[in-house]
């Protein structure tokens, strides 16, 4: 090997030792460098809500919850009005309806009766009178296990309540591939319940498709 070959060869070994192991690609420069590409609008905040098909989906309802938020509104909720309005774009695989129950209120369980008749599954829990003399019955640990055992089957879940009790449960079926949308009244619902959703909706803004016309029927009391 003559002199000049070998600073030739040498010039360029030393060019590659100037190079980095690993050179990251530019991923802002070249990701987007195709001017067909349209990025999608996401100035509406709840335009993750807009899905077209939303696949296999289960519904669970705080009742409380529900009663409480349409209490605020004004407003006597259609429940089969509410379950096609929630069900919509998508397979209704279950709907679950969880409740407190005062045994002696003979209209409450009139109404208890029509739900399960009605495509609603029905989950009670006697409610308990605490020495304040309020009444209450929980059930955030029945609507957690329903919605991790039902998690495997399905697309979508649907879940009525702003109880931020709620948020673990929803994190964790998240991480299993299930979207998770959550129905509340904004003043009612927990800042960590909405951050762990997919997105979440204000009953205030769907109240004109869920809530009865006629008033024939009074509201049901859960408390």
């Amino acid at each position: 090997m003559t002199i000049a070959n070998f600073n030739k060869k040498n010039n360029q070994n030393q060019g590659w030792k100037q190079q980095p192991l690993y050179q990251e690609p530019n991923l802002i420069e070249t990701s987007f460098q195709d001017d067909n590409i349209e990025m999608p609008d996401i100035s509406d905040e709840n335009s993750i809500c807009n899905v077209s098909n939303r696949g296999r989906v289960v519904v669970l309802i705080d009742g409380s919850n529900l009663f409480y938020a349409a209490l605020q509104l004004g407003i006597e909720i259609d429940y089969s009005k509410l379950l096609c309005h929630l069900a919509k774009g998508g397979k209704l695989l279950r709907a679950f309806f969880y409740t407190g129950v005062d045994r002696a209120n003979e209209k409450q369980q009139g109404f208890l009766l029509w739900m399960r008749r009605n495509g609603y599954r029905v989950v009670t829990k006697d409610v308990v009178q605490f020495p304040d003399g309020s009444k209450k019955a929980n059930l955030e640990v029945e609507l957690a296990v329903d919605m991790m055992t039902l998690a495997p089957y399905c697309d979508t879940v649907v879940l009525v309540s702003g109880d931020g009790d709620l948020a673990y449960a929803v994190n964790a079926v998240s991480y299993k591939g299930v979207r998770v949308e959550v129905v509340s009244l904004r003043s009612m619902t927990s800042e960590s319940l909405i951050n762990v959703a997919d997105c979440f909706i204000d009953i205030d803004s769907i109240k004109e498709e869920i809530q009865k016309v006629s008033h024939s029927h009074s509201q049901v009391s859960f408390m």
